[in-house]
């Protein structure tokens, strides 16, 4: 556990290390120090500071070396608090070894599901936690994981609970993790929820108003995926209006259905760039399109601003019931219809690979759709799938390139 690859960049290399896809995409992100000691996968304690130098990342036939010097972790330097922690980790090895000095220390809880939980385990954290980039002016400190977290109750006079085991819920808090250092900051995203009212009286100290979160920080801040998702399958009975309607269950949406490698899949709520209707400029939205129940056209979409002051607003766009708009399965039939595109597949699979299809994206334009699928490559003997064409299809037209750049050419 003193040994450990930590690697440096954003995406994965051959040599196991992390780096960037081109210089232009490295210099114009301020990664800064791109060591994560506090993550998704970062399930086990580690010492620092030892006589055993951390393993960085590969550089030719030889290996770069690092220490950490951050302000995470407990000292250690001492024999009685080795012994208390060789206790209180069932390790005795920590007893034995004598790579420790006076100023080794302890990384515990680092993964930051389990770090928030010790801290405030009494709401509800999103499965998605994302990094983010930015300078806030920390010795060349720049990322951080920014995860949502819910209050939520079970006691709401007249809400139905949907699939889940709350009917009451609010993104009432925003938790900063420093992958670096390890620090934790809560902060208060929405001040009318009575719960965490309450619970900021019990802590005082905890929690953060969010004008505090630093600008280069708040502007990443994103509409949560987990709260979205709650709320349009609510929409898929509660979109409608009429009593009758509803009481007779006409007029009920789903998820629609898309081709994920071989199998059928929901779509999931996708974040995109785009400019919507009567808006004058893109901004960051989440979208979530919506089929009939007994049909595949399309009949509507919801989005959820993500920017500035626009934040939080849910716009939901439906379709004129006498238009009909290709949904995502009749489009994907269309796709595996096409000869260009099935013949290339059967021969990529007769080669030993194997294809599998990417997420199915709607985008609307104006008052258009655009559909965007890539394809993947896997070979036998490396499971690490490569992009190895983009599908677009609009009105009906369908191209399929090696770049995103390319297929948007040919059809427009």
């Amino acid at each position: 556990y003193f040994v450990k690859d930590i690697g440096v960049g954003t995406n994965a290399s051959e040599e196991g290390a992390l780096s960037t896809s081109s210089p232009e995409v490295r210099d114009s992100i301020p990664i800064g120090t791109p060591r994560i000691y506090y993550g998704e996968k970062t399930n086990t304690y580690v010492m620092t500071s030892t006589k055993v130098k951390e393993l960085d990342y590969p550089s030719g036939s030889e290996n770069v070396s690092n220490t950490y010097d951050g302000r995470g972790g407990i000292s250690i330097g001492s024999m009685w608090r080795r012994l208390l922690f060789a206790q209180y980790l069932r390790d005795w090895q920590m007893l034995l070894t004598e790579n420790f000095t006076s100023q080794s220390k302890l990384l515990l809880r680092r993964n930051i599901k389990q770090r928030l939980q010790a801290i405030i385990p009494f709401v509800y954290y999103d499965q998605d936690p994302y990094l983010v980039t930015a300078d806030i002016g920390d010795a060349n400190n720049h990322l951080y994981w920014i995860v949502d977290a819910y209050t939520t109750s079970d006691h709401y006079p007249y809400s139905d609970p949907g699939k889940g085991k709350f009917n009451y819920i609010r993104n009432s808090i925003k938790a900063v993790i420093d992958a670096y250092n390890g620090e934790v900051n809560f902060y208060i995203a929405d001040a009318e929820d009575p719960i965490i009212k309450t619970w900021s009286k019990i802590f005082p100290n905890l929690f953060q108003p969010l004008a505090d979160m630093p600008t280069a920080l708040r502007s990443h801040i994103r509409y949560p995926v987990d709260l979205f998702n709650i709320q349009s399958e609510q929409l898929l009975n509660y979109h409608i209006t009429d009593p009758q309607v509803f009481y007779n269950r006409e007029d009920l949406w789903r998820i629609p259905q898309e081709i994920y490698g071989n199998e059928s899949q929901p779509i999931a709520p996708y974040y995109l760039i785009m400019k919507l209707p009567a808006v004058s400029s893109e901004e960051f939205i989440v979208l979530q399109p919506y089929t009939p129940v007994a049909r595949n056209n399309l009949i509507a979409w919801l989005a959820a601003r993500c920017d500035g002051d626009q934040y939080g607003k849910l716009l939901l766009y439906e379709f004129p019931k006498q238009e009909l708009v290709y949904g995502p399965e009749q489009i994907e039939a269309l796709i595996n219809q096409e000869p260009e595109i099935s013949e290339q597949i059967t021969l990529w699979n007769r080669e030993g690979s194997r294809v599998i299809q990417g997420n199915l994206l709607v985008i609307p334009i104006e008052r258009s759709l655009l559909y965007v699928e890539p394809l993947y490559l896997e070979a036998e003997q490396n499971s690490l799938p490569t992009l190895a064409r983009v599908i677009v299809v609009y009105q009906n037209r369908i191209f399929m390139r090696k770049t995103l750049e390319e297929s948007l050419r040919a059809i427009f």
